[in-house]
C-alpha cells in the first residue's frame, strides 16, 4: 500500500462530469454549477482540484482570456477555460443533464 493521500477526489470527479456535458468552462462558472447540483464547496476547493486535475492530465487548459470590466480588484480578469484531458473518465451523471435541461426550459 502506498503512503500519503489518495489521488482520487469526489470533487474532481464531479468537475469531470460537469465538463463532460458542458465541454469547455472557466473556474467560476464550474463553481456556480457545482454548488447548484452537488453539496456546497468553496471556490478555492474547485480551483485547487482544477490545478490538481491539470497536473494529473484529467483537465487541460484550452485557452486563457483577459476580459476587461469593472471589478473590485481592478479592470482585468483572467479566465482559464478548462476541457477534459486524456486521463478524465466521465461516468455520466444524470443530475447534470437534468440541470441543463431544466435551465434551458426556464430561459424559453
Amino acid at each position: 500500500m502506498t503512503r500519503g493521500r489518495p489521488v482520487k477526489s469526489q470533487i474532481r470527479q464531479n468537475i469531470i462530469e460537469i465538463l463532460a456535458v458542458v465541454g469547455k468552462a472557466y473556474g467560476y462558472y464550474i463553481h456556480k454549477i457545482y454548488n447548484e447540483i452537488y453539496p456546497q464547496c468553496t471556490r478555492e476547493n474547485i480551483y485547487y482540484n482544477l490545478r490538481k486535475g491539470v497536473a494529473l492530465n484529467e483537465f487541460k487548459i484550452e485557452e486563457i482570456k483577459l476580459e476587461k470590466g469593472d471589478y473590485s480588484w481592478g479592470s482585468v480578469v483572467e479566465k482559464k477555460y478548462y476541457v477534459l484531458g486524456r486521463n478524465a473518465k466521465p461516468k455520466g451523471d444524470a443530475r447534470i443533464k437534468e440541470y441543463f435541461n431544466k435551465n434551458k426550459k426556464r430561459k424559453k
